[in-house]
């Protein structure tokens, strides 16, 4: 038994909104993320009115009311990837693919202290440097590395955590970024 699949109507005004409306409703988002979405939206089942929809009036109103905070979406996913071990590069990437602007960017920007944590945090999570089950080679040890380069940190960073000697080490090396 085959299912017929049918044809969306083309959105109203009204539907828009209900689209938009669910769509803030169900995830935390930006307004770029939003603007994508009723793109994407418009271009599946097009529009029925003569005039374009004004997206950015939607939009406008939906920061408005608070639906949706470009800044406190930036810092909730800022702290989540940090707190995965993702390195400063790595965040600035993300949130950039959300549509968020260079200023804000900018604010949410991991401290000295932070990025050394994730660091830590990603070395321990995947066995790096110090806390590797086994002796760590040339080899392994440029592994390492480029997996840390990789999610985002800075070479000073990674080389700082893999070169260390116990687990102890790296802990002090981080901990003395958040004495100063």
């Amino acid at each position: 038994m085959s299912v017929k699949r049918r044809n969306p109507q083309p959105l109203s005004e009204p539907r828009l909104e209900e689209l938009a409306l669910a769509y803030v409703a169900r995830f935390a988002t930006t307004q770029g993320k939003l603007r994508d979405y009723l793109q994407r939206k418009l271009r599946e089942r097009g529009w029925e009115g003569d005039e374009s929809p004004d997206l950015e009036r939607l939009i406008g109103r939906y920061v408005e009311l608070g639906y949706v905070d470009d800044a406190g979406w930036a810092r909730m996913k800022a702290g989540s990837l940090l707190r995965r071990g993702y390195g400063a590069r790595r965040v600035g990437e993300a949130l950039g693919h959300a549509g968020l602007d260079e200023a804000l960017r900018e604010d949410v920007r991991p401290d000295e202290a932070a990025e050394r944590q994730a660091a830590l945090v990603l070395a321990r999570r995947r066995r790096f440097g110090p806390f590797c089950v086994q002796e760590a080679d040339r080899p392994l040890r440029e592994k390492h590395i480029g997996a840390m380069l990789r999610a985002g940190h800075r070479l000073d960073v990674a080389r700082a955590i893999i070169d260390a000697e116990t687990p102890e080490d790296a802990e002090a090396w981080v901990s003395e970024a958040g004495e100063d």
